[in-house]
C-alpha cells in the first residue's frame, strides 16, 4: 500500500514538473518572439560602444515584434513579414539589430534569417542624408549622428594613406561613375518613406533600383532617360515601404549603408539596449565592467 502511494506521488511530481517545464518553455518562446532576445557581437564595427565578445539584449517591444514563416525563412525562401504595433518608433542614433539585406548578391535585397548585423540608425524615412567631409548630416537636423571621432579618424586615415576616390572602402553606394559618391562626400540622398512618390529618371533609377526591384519583384532598367519596370515605361514611382540609413560607429571598418544602400524596415529586429554579458575573446575572461552596460 505504501509503495502504491509513493508511486502515485512520484507520478504526480513528474506530471507537475512537466507542466511547469512546458509553461516555462512557452513563456521563454513568447518572450523571445515578442519581447526581448540576445545576440553575440563578433566584430569591432560598433566600437567603442560594442566590442567583440559582448552579448547584447535586443528590445522587440519598442518597434514591435515581427511575424513571419520561420520554417520558410530558414529554408532560404523570401517571406512576407508583418510587424505588430510597437510602443515607440525608430529614432536617429538608435542602435538597431537587423537581417543583413544583401546576403547573396551585392545590392540585391533579400531576406536571410541567419545573418544579423548591428549598426546605428543615422537617417529616417523622409530624411535627406549626406556625408560632408566624412561627417554624417541630415538636412534640418542639428544634432550629431554616429561616432564623430571615428568619422574624423577615417578621414585622417584616407588622407594620410593617399587613398583615391576609386579605392575599395572609399567609393560608396551606388558605385556609379556618373554619380561618383564616396565615403568622404556622399549625397544628398532622400530616404524614402511609404507613400512617397519620386520622379523616375535615369539618376533616380540608379539610386533606388534595389528598393524598387525588391518591392515589385521586377527588373528596373534605364535607356537614356527612359526608365522601365519590367516591360512598362514609368515616369514616377510610389514607394510601398519605409527605409533607413545605418552606419557602424567604427567608420573605417563597417560594412553599412554607405556601401550597400538602404535598409527596409521589415528587416529590423529591434533596438539594442544593454550589454548583459561580455567575454574577452583572447583570454576567455568575463569583462565585469561591461556587464549590463547601457547601449547609447
Amino acid at each position: 500500500m505504501n509503495i502504491n502511494i509513493s508511486l502515485r506521488r512520484f507520478i504526480d511530481w513528474v506530471i507537475n514538473l512537466c507542466f511547469w517545464l512546458c509553461g516555462f518553455i512557452v513563456v521563454w518562446l513568447f518572450a523571445q518572439v515578442f519581447c526581448v532576445t540576445s545576440f553575440h557581437i563578433p566584430t569591432d564595427s560598433m566600437e567603442p560602444i560594442l566590442e567583440p565578445g559582448d552579448v547584447i539584449m535586443v528590445d522587440k517591444l519598442t518597434y514591435g515584434a515581427r511575424l513571419f514563416n520561420v520554417v520558410d525563412a530558414v529554408e532560404g525562401k523570401q517571406v512576407k513579414i508583418r510587424r505588430m504595433p510597437g510602443m515607440g518608433s525608430i529614432k536617429r542614433n538608435d542602435v538597431v539589430v537587423f537581417n543583413y539585406p544583401c546576403p547573396k548578391k551585392w545590392r540585391r535585397i533579400e531576406m536571410d534569417v541567419m545573418q544579423y548585423y548591428v549598426k546605428r540608425c543615422v537617417a529616417l524615412p523622409g530624411d535627406t542624408f549626406r556625408i560632408v567631409n566624412g561627417h554624417y548630416r541630415v538636412d534640418g537636423y542639428a544634432g550629431t549622428l554616429g561616432c564623430t571621432d571615428a568619422q574624423e579618424r577615417f578621414m585622417t586615415l584616407i588622407e594620410e594613406r593617399g587613398f583615391s576616390d576609386d579605392t575599395v572602402g572609399v567609393r560608396a553606394y551606388p558605385e556609379d561613375s556618373l554619380i561618383g559618391w564616396t565615403v568622404k562626400e556622399f549625397g544628398p540622398l532622400y530616404i524614402p518613406k511609404a507613400g512617397d512618390t519620386i520622379t523616375m529618371d535615369s539618376r533616380n533609377a540608379r539610386l533606388y533600383r534595389d528598393m524598387v526591384e525588391w518591392e515589385q519583384s521586377k527588373n528596373l532598367r534605364y535607356e537614356g532617360e527612359n526608365v522601365y519596370l519590367g516591360d512598362s515605361l514609368i515616369t514616377a514611382y510610389r514607394f510601398l515601404k519605409n527605409y533607413y540609413f545605418v552606419a557602424g560607429d567604427k567608420a573605417e571598418n563597417s560594412r553599412d549603408s554607405r556601401y550597400w544602400g538602404l535598409l527596409p524596415e521589415e528587416y529590423i529586429v529591434g533596438k539594442a539596449v544593454r550589454v548583459w554579458k561580455s567575454t574577452d575573446r583572447r583570454t576567455g575572461k568575463r569583462r565585469w565592467d561591461r556587464t549590463f552596460k547601457k547601449i547609447e
